[in-house]
């Protein structure tokens, strides 16, 4: 019978002891390699405790670097590791953990020219992304691979968890979502929020998940867990129908896909996602606009001026200029004319990048009269912050 290093008894002895566990699961741990697509917040999570049930070989794929806004839920990087791959920093973190482990860290960007040799030496795939040209990748290439794909999701106070893929007939991520979501319906973490033990939950699942899977003690019913922090209870569990005949990527019919490396997987999902900062610079209409120095400049000009910020009440609260009054976007824009300024009165509209503002802006002159000033922030507050003062809060 095979053993373990005589350390390791010591080490996984907590959970060789479990009863369906024992030394052959340990040995099956030490056995498997597992792919982390993304080394962020599900990542982290899922990263260190698969590190620590003693896998045996870990590909952690991320080409993105560590920024400060990601220390509040990404638990594998510090302050000392900012502006390092986020793959080497939690290669680092896994290491001081346990020296002994086997970590590949893949510093190249995930693509449909790449995913099969890159995903190819691992038998369990999880996908610790957010963006959804990377989830039907990661799923077109798990069916032609015949690999599990264990998918984590988390935004604001949600997230969800879900075996792809799972034994001979669990549906691929194509058979429950054939046609991807709309862009404008689908935010980032940065526009939307994320409270960061969310991700936590659900990188952990993704984690345990994938531990029952390569240890043979689950159960290969194909479910979707939703979690809500503000819910009780807490977690639904779904489950969930066979795979769908029709499905391009894994169904009995004619297979459509075609070559992995020939699918444009961006503009399937409706094309580059938005870069919302840079849109908030943009020109715009010809004399709606004004630009942050000039904008200063009319501050202090001893004018009579009104400045509306039409930022969510919660971020209004977490830094505003001096003598702004909060108009929630949805509420101008739903009865423009209790927010015209008083004739004489200049008004500026202010934002967090300079996008919200446009639209208020385009609300109030349709219900003005001749003569009125009414202009938003190009780049809104974030670029008050960078050009005007820097003491102003970015978040």
């Amino acid at each position: 019978m095979s053993t373990l290093p005589l350390e390791d008894y010591k080490r996984y002895g907590r959970q060789m002891i479990l009863d369906g566990f024992g030394l052959p699961g340990q040995l099956k741990l030490q056995r498997a390699s597992v792919a982390v697509v993304g080394a962020g917040g599900l990542g982290c999570p899922a990263l260190q405790y698969l590190g620590a049930a003693g896998i045996g070989r870990i590909g952690i794929i991320d080409h993105d670097r560590v920024e400060l806004s990601n220390l509040s839920r990404q638990i594998l990087h510090n302050e000392e590791t900012v502006g390092m791959y986020k793959a080497d920093s939690a290669t680092q973190a896994l290491k001081r953990l346990n020296s002994h482990l086997t970590v590949d860290a893949i510093t190249t960007a995930l693509t449909a020219e790449n995913a099969l040799s890159l995903l190819a030496p691992y038998d369990v795939i999880l996908d610790c992304t957010d963006n959804a040209p990377t989830r039907y990748l990661l799923s077109d290439t798990a069916v032609a691979l015949k690999k599990p794909l264990v998918s984590g999701a988390a935004q604001k106070y949600e997230g969800q968890l879900c075996v792809y893929n799972l034994g001979p007939d669990g549906p691929c991520y194509r058979c429950l979502f054939p046609k991807p979501p709309a862009q404008d319906t689908v935010g980032t973490c940065e526009e939307t929020g994320i409270l960061g033990v969310v991700t936590g939950i659900i990188g952990d699942m993704q984690a345990l998940e994938t531990i029952r899977l390569i240890t043979g003690l689950h159960d290969y019913k194909p479910s979707l867990l939703m979690f809500s922090a503000l819910s009780s209870p807490q977690f639904k569990n779904f489950k969930l129908r066979t795979r769908n005949v029709k499905c391009a990527a894994c169904g009995t019919a004619e297979q459509r896909l075609g070559e992995i490396k020939d699918i444009d997987y961006v503009q399937f999902c409706g094309g580059p996602r938005p870069d919302w900062e840079r849109r908030g610079l943009g020109e715009g209409v010809d004399g709606w606009r004004i630009r942050i120095k000039d904008f200063e400049t009319a501050l202090k000009s001893g004018k009579q001026v009104s400045i509306l910020d039409v930022r969510p009440e919660t971020e209004f609260g977490i830094c505003q200029l001096p003598l702004s009054t909060n108009v929630p976007l949805g509420r101008l824009v739903a009865n423009p004319i209790e927010f015209l300024p008083k004739k004489g009165m200049e008004a500026y509209i202010v934002c967090r990048l300079g996008n919200d503002s446009q639209i208020a802006v385009e609300a109030l002159r349709s219900v003005s009269g001749e003569g009125v000033v009414i202009k938003d922030v190009v780049g809104g507050l974030r670029a008050w912050s960078r050009d005007v003062d820097a003491t102003f809060p970015v978040y």
